[in-house]
């Protein structure tokens, strides 16, 4: 039935177009898993109005008319050398957890590029941006991120690298408002992890494992910086993974940072004093945000490092370095996700 639903939906949305067939329409969706969409209000008054009010004067509308609990809408824009722009919108604030999580994300451009290099170039940008992301660690059934290009502008070879950094800073600016926007955050993470002995892929799973830490969330929710839940959620990690002989082989050169401020070296911890302590509680009060705010205050995050040195390659002789983004996990949260239905 919903493959059938989402079918009538597309054919009647090409209908109002005047396209060929439903086939030329991409559906997608969020909402609560398991409910049907109520088809025929859609086919027969949402799509003809939605037809009637399309413009091509700003893509903010868009951006506001897929929003859910999202609290502001989610905008990026780059032109190009030659001339061609590229646009992104999307929506997400909760059941955010790769591969990819309830959020929907749309790109437009007018560049020319074939279809199979625009699909490599894309998912290269996912994975580094939609695929880093967590606000609350849960993956969903609704997901999508399509690229679509009019090809109306001419471009040469040359103009690739900037359309490939363009498709990138996109997604990432995109993921990065989802994290920001996430149901009750009131703090970003943003974890770097370097010379991990292994690859991206890898990486990317201890920075999302960090991210989910409900003790580390909370911890910083409260603008308490708890180092040993940070530690605790890097060992947990690779205690799954590792046997004891191999994790002390792959920390001996780790170094932890936050704020900036080196807190685990040469396997201890460095703190020491009342003044480290203020220090980075000072910076995780300063990376706040408001779990209300229409829009956010600032783009500032709490700072989390993670470096294993240079030395600790695995077997392949591969090191994996990324960047993840997270939300910390605060009462609004909480009060949001109880009151979704009611």
């Amino acid at each position: 039935d919903g493959v059938g639903n989402a079918e009538r939906v597309c054919d009647a949305v090409a209908e109002n177009l005047s396209l060929p067939s439903g086939r030329a329409v991409l559906p997608s969706s969020t909402g609560i898993i398991g409910w049907r969409i109520p088809v025929n209000e859609m086919v027969e008054d949402i799509v003809p109005l939605a037809v009637k009010g399309m413009q091509s004067e700003s893509a903010v509308g868009l951006a506001r008319a897929i929003m859910t609990t999202d609290r502001f809408p989610k905008l990026r824009s780059y032109t190009l050398k030659n001339g061609a722009r590229v646009v992104g919108v999307a929506k997400g604030a909760g059941m955010i957890e790769p591969n990819m999580a309830t959020m929907l994300s749309y790109i437009f451009t007018d560049f020319t590029i074939e279809k199979k290099r625009l699909q490599s170039i894309l998912t290269h940008a996912v994975n580094e941006s939609f695929n880093s992301i967590s606000v609350d660690g849960s993956e969903s059934t609704s997901d999508t991120v399509v690229a679509l290009s009019s090809n109306q502008i001419e471009s040469e070879e040359n103009d690739l690298a900037e359309f490939e950094s363009a498709i990138s800073e996109i997604c990432q600016g995109l993921a990065s408002d989802i994290v920001r926007n996430g149901e009750g955050t009131s703090h970003v993470m943003r974890i770097d992890i370097s010379n991990y002995p292994g690859s991206d892929q890898e990486a990317r799973m201890l920075g999302r494992s960090i991210a989910n830490s409900a003790l580390l969330k909370c911890a910083i929710a409260g603008n308490d910086p708890n180092t040993g839940r940070l530690a605790s959620a890097i060992g947990s990690f690779l205690g799954r993974l590792e046997d004891a002989g191999t994790i002390e082989s792959k920390t001996t050169n780790m170094i932890i940072k936050l704020g900036g401020r080196t807190i685990f070296k040469n396997g201890k911890f460095v703190l020491e004093g009342d003044d480290v302590e203020n220090e980075l509680s000072q910076h995780m009060i300063d990376a706040q945000l408001g779990e209300q705010d229409e829009y956010p205050k600032h783009q500032r995050c709490v700072e989390i490092g993670i470096d294993f040195g240079t030395s600790t390659k695995d077997d392949s002789g591969e090191c994996g370095n990324v960047t993840v983004l997270g939300s910390d996990l605060t009462a609004e949260y909480v009060s949001v996700n109880a009151d979704y239905r009611s």
